[in-house]
């Protein structure tokens, strides 16, 4: 595949920051597209490259329509191949140009990860600053839509791990805009993962035109004084649930959407706890070694003296994903977290 012959000498500089006009009642999965067209329409450095982005519209129709705008070269269906659609992509950034590559689903990623973590993910410090990445993957992830075997991951773990690589998950449609839209135009590669089960699930508003959301801030979703719920992407829904019935027994839940898991928002998460005292970690990935732990050594280096009751952990199972007979046991559940709230109240 040949690179677009774009004049990347005449650039367009990003955005100062985001200030719309309005907004639009958009799905997450249309505030998606509606992210990728604003920014193919504003640097014409940005490409789409992956299976069944052009002519299909993405398996998930996120790039419906996007190659009938802006051409086959800028919207590239790509042989059946990660390691080749990534490795292709971190050629083209590291050519000038700012590559969006799109893995069907997470599970898929695999063969792509030494792309990234030998690759990617080095090239600032092995250039000594010389040169960058500029490169977002997007990747549908985690359970709850009744798929099979490797539609269902969630390991963010594995890319958090690494260092070069930033990995943003959204919750809502204005974040999957905005902080895709930051990926974007981050001069290093940024992983962006897009909570499939939310993909149809709730509609939100969406600024038009240019909209960022800066990668490493979390966002407080509700406010509370009894405990801290830590979570992110898909589980944000199960924690607001938690929450509502928890406020109905008299116990103050807050609720902090992380939004970007590397790097984590430090000083929002002590923040939190300073104020409650006790915490509750909730993710869909499996519990050892998960984001859930990295949460948790956090308050224990930064905030121990404020700690009232241990921290929980409510997250998926140290096992493959099952398939959808079983996947509502293996999903962190509202009532799951009602009962991990209600144990760190007790301590």
């Amino acid at each position: 595949m040949s690179a677009p012959e774009f004049d990347t000498s005449q650039r367009t500089e990003p955005d100062p920051g985001s200030e719309p006009e309005s907004t639009a009642d958009l799905t997450l999965v249309e505030a998606v597209r509606d992210g990728l067209r604003t920014e193919l329409a504003r640097d014409d450095r940005v490409l789409v490259l992956g299976e069944d982005v052009g002519r299909a519209g993405g398996v998930f129709r996120a790039t419906e329509g996007l190659q009938e705008a802006f051409g086959r070269d800028r919207v590239v269906d790509t042989p059946l191949a990660e390691s080749g659609i990534v490795g292709a992509a971190i050629g083209l950034a590291t050519h000038g140009l700012r590559p969006v590559a799109e893995i069907q689903f997470m599970g898929f990623v695999y063969p792509a990860f030494d792309q990234l973590v030998s690759h990617a993910a080095r090239l600032r410090s092995r250039s000594r600053g010389r040169f960058t990445c500029s490169l977002a993957v997007r990747m549908p992830y985690g359970a709850g839509i009744a798929a099979p075997e490797h539609h269902s991951e969630s390991a963010e773990a594995l890319f958090a791990h690494q260092p070069g690589l930033k990995v943003v998950v959204p919750s809502t449609p204005a974040d999957a805009k905005g902080l895709l839209a930051s990926a974007i135009r981050d001069p290093d590669p940024v992983v962006v993962l897009e909570p499939k089960r939310l993909y149809r699930a709730t509609r939100g508003a969406v600024p038009t035109g240019a909209h960022t959301v800066p990668i490493g801030e979390a966002e407080l979703r509700r406010k509370g004084s009894d405990v801290s719920v830590f979570t992110y992407g898909a589980m944000t829904r199960p924690a607001a649930v938690a929450a509502e019935e928890l406020a109905a027994e008299g116990i103050d839940c807050e609720v902090v959407d992380l939004r970007t898991v590397s790097p984590l928002d430090r000083e929002r998460i002590v923040d939190s706890f300073e104020k409650t005292g006790r915490a509750v970690v909730v993710h869909e990935g499996p519990r050892s070694g998960g984001i859930g732990a990295e949460v948790t050594a956090t308050l224990q280096e930064a905030a121990l003296f404020s700690q009232e009751a241990p921290v929980a952990r409510v997250t998926g199972y140290d096992v493959p994903v099952p398939l959808h007979r079983n996947e509502d046991f293996y999903l962190p559940a509202a009532v799951r977290i009602v009962d991990a709230v209600r144990e760190t109240v007790r301590c």
